[in-house]
């Protein structure tokens, strides 16, 4: 599996474009609508967007790959979330092109996309609906877990409690997976269960 990260242009969230044939592609959180030109440029086709959660600056590039094509999934419970004002673009003055939710997943399930099999791990806690997905022994982790930090969760649908749950339920998973988050530099969850500051393993 390949993994394209591009990083935001402004206040946005990291993306992802993941490929198995070097073809066809999921994008995990098209944060801008230039995610498009950036897989038109690896000569990727998007079939699929997966969202860890619904705030706004992980969604602005939906709608554009859903014109071009792809389907648009996103937690069950993070479904109203992310087509509402909860996604915190009014709040921050952001402008989100409207899309739908073409299908959703809840924790636990595989999803096999593009020859790809990727985990659904809910972890609530930035939002209600927050899921990491797990695929080839990555982790993307959203707004969940950071290089050296952890999701605020002081916006709606957010909790203290929850959060610190699902942090420690990815320490607990076995193995020292690449995490790929939704904000700054890659990091491996070994590194955070030994030396983040904010939940301890």
């Amino acid at each position: 599996m390949q993994i394209f990260k591009i990083y935001p242009q402004g206040f946005a969230a990291n993306s992802y474009l993941l490929t198995q044939d070097g073809v066809h592609a999921v994008a995990i959180d098209p944060a801008q609508p230039r995610i498009l030109d950036e897989a038109q440029k690896r000569a990727l086709k998007v079939t699929h967007v997966l969202l860890t959660h619904g705030h706004f600056d992980h969604i602005g590039g939906v709608a554009a790959l859903q014109a071009a094509g792809a389907t648009v999934g996103c937690s069950q419970a993070e479904e109203a979330l992310a087509l509402g004002k909860d996604n915190m673009a009014a709040q921050f003055g952001a402008y989100v092109p409207a899309f739908r939710v073409d299908f959703t997943f809840r924790s636990g399930e595989t999803l096999e996309l593009c020859g790809m099999r990727l985990l659904v791990i809910a972890t609530p806690g930035h939002t209600a609906g927050s899921v990491c997905f797990l695929a080839d022994g990555k982790l993307f982790t959203g707004d969940t877990l950071f290089a050296g930090s952890v999701g605020r969760t002081d916006l709606p649908t957010g909790s203290g409690a929850q959060l610190t749950a699902s942090v420690k339920a990815l320490y607990a998973l076995e193995g020292n997976f690449p995490v790929y988050p939704g904000h700054g530099e890659d990091t491996t969850l070994g590194y955070e269960r030994r030396n983040n500051g904010w939940i301890r393993c």
